[in-house]
């Protein structure tokens, strides 16, 4: 059973960003399950996650000019998770150095709109691994690699994530 805690509430940029998060979510979702009752899931999916890890890529890429040491992965994260993406997603940095940062995220927007739209967990989960290409496409514009472990989509406690330089 998914249980997707907020633990910071009353933020009203917090909020703002959620709500925002959210509605891209509920695009997405819906997107995928009325492409999946038409008997097009395969290709909806297809679709989305190229879409998705193309988004990434184009992230990635504007994230890697903002940096001062593109290769520095402390750069990266301080650039990409700024102080109100760690408080939207309640963050919290395991590792953080110039070749590895590693998080645990206690909270995903993402999923609350799916769980809102009353998407049962197996839904839940293939979207959220469908999200996370757009990571996957700014890991590989940054020219890092990417590790997911955990997830709340698929009933952990938070969500494992991992940006870190090639071996």
């Amino acid at each position: 059973m998914i249980d997707n805690k907020i633990s910071i509430k009353g933020d009203s940029v917090v909020d703002i960003q959620r709500g925002a998060i959210g509605h891209r979510a509920t695009w997405t979702g819906l997107t995928y399950t009325k492409a999946r009752a038409a008997g097009k899931a395969e290709e909806a999916e297809k679709f989305i996650r190229e879409a998705i890890a193309e988004t990434g890529k184009v992230q990635g890429a504007e994230i890697k000019c903002q940096c001062e040491d593109s290769q520095n992965v402390t750069c990266f994260a301080d650039t990409f998770l700024t102080p109100n993406v760690v408080k939207t997603f309640e963050i919290e940095f395991k590792t953080k150095t110039q070749d590895r940062v590693d998080m645990e995220f206690h909270h995903c927007p993402l999923l609350k709109a799916w769980q809102d739209l009353g998407f049962d967990d197996e839904t839940c989960e293939k979207l959220c691994d469908i999200a996370m290409d757009g990571d996957r496409g700014i890991a590989k514009a940054m020219g890092f690699e990417f590790y997911l472990g955990d997830t709340i989509a698929h009933g952990c406690n938070t969500c494992q994530i991992s940006f870190f330089k090639k071996a």
